[in-house]
């Protein structure tokens, strides 16, 4: 292996950047899953598009993510302008935003998912990198915690501007929010400062004290040996795709026979329910992850069945929402333990964000699918079997995490 210089761990960047980093988490909320339901609610009860070419739109998304997602975190790991290219990825979601409701055809709709597809396999592997590269691998479980804790806040405000937007406004409205909140993004971003970031820890490359003695395989050759790191993708493209569709084919259930207002603000109540849980659920994440990663996770991938069996046993709006509880439990502590999990099984390879970019590159494959098979059985079927074939899918995930995932935090084992 080659040696690489020592770089301390233990980093005090500028409370400047930090708190930039708080507000490019904060306003990337809305930024980083583009249009999500509300797409399919606009789609829906504006242009009135049945429910197969709906879930072919969500899809487009990922499948650009997908495609864009690998090379895009190999990028992270080889660039030190990670700044600007993020600038960059959030203005190109501004305009996508700003032209699906300019010019509403299909060819513009799809377009504009195709670059918010891409625009938004940057943002993960970049903001976990510079993330990484500011603070070092020994306070990361904490700042993972707090950039999610603010993401989620993000979501909650985003949601509440939707929501008012969509009832009182128009649900056009939501997507100006989103061209709004990427262009505060980008000047989030700006604020951090480029002296403060380590680019060489932003990589995950080899800490001090591994420096020496260490004969493991590095490069491309660990990774795709590296039977934990396979399985946690395999675990991560079942759930994903076992949770991707539910909240869309939530919001499709809830905006039959009332109006695009109404259904904007049940979905932007679905989106506040679970965001809340997420704060909370981010933080303590975060501060308990040091002690085991894989019993949190567990917690996170069983509360998946449980939500899709609960969506087919009433259709009172209300419970339905408040069903998102547990989806804010899941999403708040997968959120966090996703990118600790990669960090520790790519540990001393310089290919953290790469393989950040390869796993979600799986999980956006898994993600994309599952709107179109969504699509495709709801076409065929019912609300019922398209929510009970993704609670099965999701026992398939668990199962799969329980038995071929160890625990890969280091004081826990």
């Amino acid at each position: 292996m080659v040696k690489l210089s020592p770089k301390p761990t233990t980093r005090q960047p500028s409370s400047t950047s930090l708190r930039a980093l708080d507000a490019a988490n904060f306003f990337l909320a809305d930024v980083r899953d583009g249009l999500g339901p509300y797409l399919a609610i606009y789609l829906l009860t504006t242009l009135h598009w049945d429910a197969q070419n709906i879930g072919i739109a969500m899809s487009v998304m990922g499948i650009a993510t997908v495609v864009a997602q690998t090379p895009a975190g190999a990028l992270v790991d080889r660039t030190r302008r990670k700044r600007i290219y993020s600038i960059i990825a959030s203005l190109l979601i501004a305009f996508a935003a700003i032209i699906t409701i300019t010019l509403p055809t299909y060819p513009v709709i799809m377009g504009g998912q195709v670059i918010m597809g891409v625009a938004a396999a940057w943002f993960a592997p970049a903001v976990a990198a510079i993330t990484l590269g500011l603070v070092g691998p020994k306070a990361l479980d904490k700042r993972v915690g707090r950039n999610e804790t603010f993401n989620h806040a993000g979501n909650v405000f985003a949601a509440l501007l939707a929501g008012l937007l969509g009832y009182y406004v128009s649900t056009k409205g939501i997507f100006l929010l989103l061209a709004g909140m990427s262009v505060l993004s980008s000047l989030s971003i700006w604020r951090i400062q480029e002296k403060d970031i380590d680019h060489q820890l932003a990589r995950g490359c080899p800490e001090e004290d591994e420096q020496e003695g260490d004969d493991k395989r590095s490069g491309w050759q660990a990774i795709l040996s590296n039977r934990s790191i396979l399985f946690f993708a395999l675990a991560c493209v079942l759930f994903h795709f076992a949770n991707a569709a539910m909240l869309p084919l939530l919001g499709q259930r809830l905006a039959q026979g009332i109006s695009a207002g109404a259904s904007s603000a049940y979905m932007s109540a679905c989106i506040i329910v679970a965001q809340l849980v997420m704060i909370p659920a981010s933080y303590l994440t975060g501060k308990l992850a040091a002690g085991g990663r894989k019993r949190l996770l567990l917690i996170a991938f069983a509360v998946l069945p449980i939500r899709g069996l609960l969506y087919t046993l009433t259709s009172d709006p209300v419970l339905l929402v408040a069903i998102q509880i547990l989806d804010g439990v899941g999403a708040g502590i997968f959120g966090v333990l996703s990118i600790l999990i990669v960090s520790d099984l790519t540990r001393g390879s310089g290919l953290f964000n790469t393989t950040q970019g390869a796993i979600a590159t799986a999980v956006g494959l898994g993600a994309s699918l599952s709107n179109a098979f969504a699509g495709m059985l709801l076409q065929q079927t019912s609300y019922h079997v398209a929510f009970l074939t993704l609670a099965a899918l999701a026992v398939v995930a668990l199962a799969v995490l329980w038995f071929f995932v160890p625990e890969t935090s280091r004081q826990a084992s």
